[in-house]
């Protein structure tokens, strides 16, 4: 078995808290030009909220954005210190000019930027998360390949993650003795972490945010809810649980069982939430076939006595794609 300090590969998926359902996946779908892998219900609580999943063709690990449609339920998050601030994905380093195009096209302010010698396209979800596109020289991961946006220009997964925090100490502590990251750049109020063998689909930066307001850690519209990180099998996750209740980092979860993969959390101390995730063999074709992959609704099997009000319940979403 491999050592739990060193059990971290690369980013799962990421979790976002956004506000309409319909607005979240034609800004996904449409603009970003991400494949809806599917469609389902969050998990946990007793009033069923969508689970909107996009990636590549396959929702293959760390293509995967994750989002809770909250506008239904009213609930409003509260940004802030203690959350993951923003997301970056990864695009070619000669699509940059096209896709500052094509969001200006479609209404979206972008701001071009440069951090840790990269250059960045600044923006914003439409409920006001902050996005970012990361121009980087290589990366082998497939985009999905059947929308509008050529498979050249297309977007690659993850690239990293902005946590936003009122001092590096505890962070620094968790990510090198906890995390399997290792420190690999700072600029200014930046630190940059990455894990596993490193490079993009690895990356965490904290930003030092010393008077910010600590943001809220429910579930709530305009928040970015976790980050999840890819471990190699269950007896790995357990073995990396262990590990860092033994280190000290008591507020790790039990494993639950998310329907296309296995989830251990655990709130950092910076107050980002993390989570390391085993994927089912099966992946997301669990529950319905590659050619019809994400089309339909499926409802989640601890709430399969509930399907028709369920479907009932959430608001109406045109999902053509």
């Amino acid at each position: 078995m491999s050592d739990p300090q060193h059990a971290v590969s690369r980013h799962h998926h990421m979790t976002l808290c956004v506000g309409d359902a319909q607005e979240d996946y034609d800004f996904h779908t449409k603009i970003l030009d991400m494949k809806s892998v599917k469609k389902t219900a969050l998990y946990d609580g007793v009033v069923p909220i969508y689970h909107l999943y996009y990636g590549n063709d396959m929702g293959d690990e760390s293509t995967l954005i994750t989002c809770f449609p909250m506008r239904q339920s009213g609930r409003m998050g509260r940004r802030g210190a203690g959350q993951v601030s923003n997301i970056s994905l990864s695009i070619p380093s000669e699509a940059l000019s096209f896709w500052s195009g094509r969001l200006a096209d479609h209404g979206l302010d972008v701001v071009e930027s440069e951090r840790f010698g990269e250059k960045v396209l600044q923006f914003n979800h439409p409920c006001g998360l902050d996005y970012e596109l990361v121009g980087v020289a290589e990366d082998g991961r497939v985009p999905h390949t059947g929308g509008a946006v050529a498979r050249e220009n297309g977007i690659r997964g993850t690239h990293g993650i902005t946590v936003s925090v009122h001092d590096f100490e505890g962070s620094m502590e968790f990510m090198q003795d906890g995390w399997n990251g290792r420190q690999t750049a700072e600029e200014g109020d930046y630190l940059r972490y990455e894990v596993g063998d490193g490079g993009t689909g690895t990356i965490v930066d904290f930003k030092r945010e010393p008077d910010l307001p600590i943001g809220s850690w429910t579930f709530g519209e305009n928040t970015v809810h976790h980050c999840a990180f890819q471990v190699e099998s269950l007896e790995i996750q357990e073995a990396v649980k262990g590990y860092l209740e033994g280190l000290g980092y008591t507020d790790v979860s039990d494993r639950k069982d998310r329907g296309y993969f296995d989830s251990v959390y655990v709130r950092t101390p910076g107050g980002a939430l993390f989570e390391a995730t085993v994927s089912k063999s099966e992946g997301f074709l669990i529950d319905e076939p590659f050619e019809t992959l994400g089309h339909e609704f499926q409802v989640p099997p601890v709430f399969a006595d509930q399907k028709d009000w369920i479907i009932e319940y959430l608001d109406d979403l045109d999902y053509a794609r």
